[in-house]
């Protein structure tokens, strides 16, 4: 992948008359699920990945398919706008790492458009929201619009209640409680979504490592295991991107790690492959549930 692939302007027959769908892909198997929602709805789907992030077998599920560097703008946009493009999802993991390494401006080479957007929308701060927010307003300037992915594939959305045979203990609950008031106030403040708890201690928060990284962590610094992990959206979530996303990854990572509940958000987490998600935390003995914060307060208070 050289990140010069042009993309393919000739759509399958089945879905050459319907308007095309714009994908700006990162990491993880959320951008090819969203590939294949949209195809069953015979969109369309022209895909600009992010160089050294995306994932080649997404070609296989897009009408057009190119690789772009993170830090080449413009040409993403032109790459959309030559494929008839109006409408953008996001969907996939962008490693914010890469903007904090040495020599980071040389190894990104911006174009002009990536450099606008960065003085223009994104130099008060690096938080998650401020960056994506920054990338809708510059593609917005060439009439290119991001909507949800969800909108396209809701049923990727958890519903609420148990997932698992095995459910928390009492203790798991508090300590479920306690990470859920921690994690909405982290998300709040752009930090993260995640918590990491042990009889009510914090072992880690998310931050720029992502879910996983942080889970290893809290494996790292509680030994005996048997933590909870926690995962809400942000009390101000824009659904267009940063969704709270787990998948089969999450539960092999805690597993090995030594965590035994993952407790996450109904109807505001992603969850990827849900039928083989829910077969390995059963044979790991993980208890999942899918909570909202009213539940979460009636059952601690019942």
């Amino acid at each position: 992948m050289d990140g010069t692939t042009s993309l393919t302007l000739t759509p399958h027959s089945a879905t050459r008359d319907r308007a095309p769908i714009g994908l700006l892909a990162g990491s993880g198997r959320f951008p090819m699920a969203f590939a294949q929602a949209a195809k069953k709805q015979g969109l369309p789907v022209y895909c600009v990945g992010v160089w050294g992030m995306v994932d080649d077998e997404l070609a296989d599920y897009c009408d057009g398919f190119a690789v772009s560097p993170l830090g080449w703008m413009g040409r993403a946009i032109r790459l959309f706008k030559r494929a008839g493009v109006t409408e953008i999802v996001m969907a996939g993991k962008i490693d914010k790492t890469v903007l904090l390494g040495s020599w980071r401006i040389w190894r990104l080479l911006p174009d002009l458009r990536a450099l606008h957007m960065w003085f223009r929308y994104a130099c008060r701060d690096k938080k998650d929201d401020t960056l994506l927010l920054a990338v809708i307003k510059e593609f917005e300037r060439d009439q290119l619009r991001f909507s949800s992915a969800l909108d396209y594939c809701p049923e990727l959305l958890v519903k609420h209640g148990f997932l698992t045979r095995r459910k928390p203990s009492s203790s798991q609950w508090k300590d479920i409680r306690f990470g859920w008031e921690l994690a909405k106030e982290m998300g709040r403040l752009d930090v993260g979504q995640s918590v990491m708890v042990c009889n009510t201690a914090v072992l880690a928060v998310e931050a720029v490592e992502g879910t996983d990284q942080c889970i290893r962590r809290a494996g790292d610094l509680c030994r005996k295991g048997g933590f909870t992990v926690v995962k809400v959206a942000k009390p101000q979530q824009d659904m267009r991107f940063d969704v709270p996303t787990i998948g089969v990854q999450t539960i092999r990572t805690m597993q090995e790690s030594g965590a035994r509940v993952l407790a996450i958000e109904s109807d505001k987490t992603i969850i990827l492959d849900q039928d083989e998600v829910v077969e390995v935390a059963e044979r790991y003995g993980i208890a999942i549930v899918a909570l909202n914060a009213e539940e979460l307060q009636l059952r601690l208070t019942a």
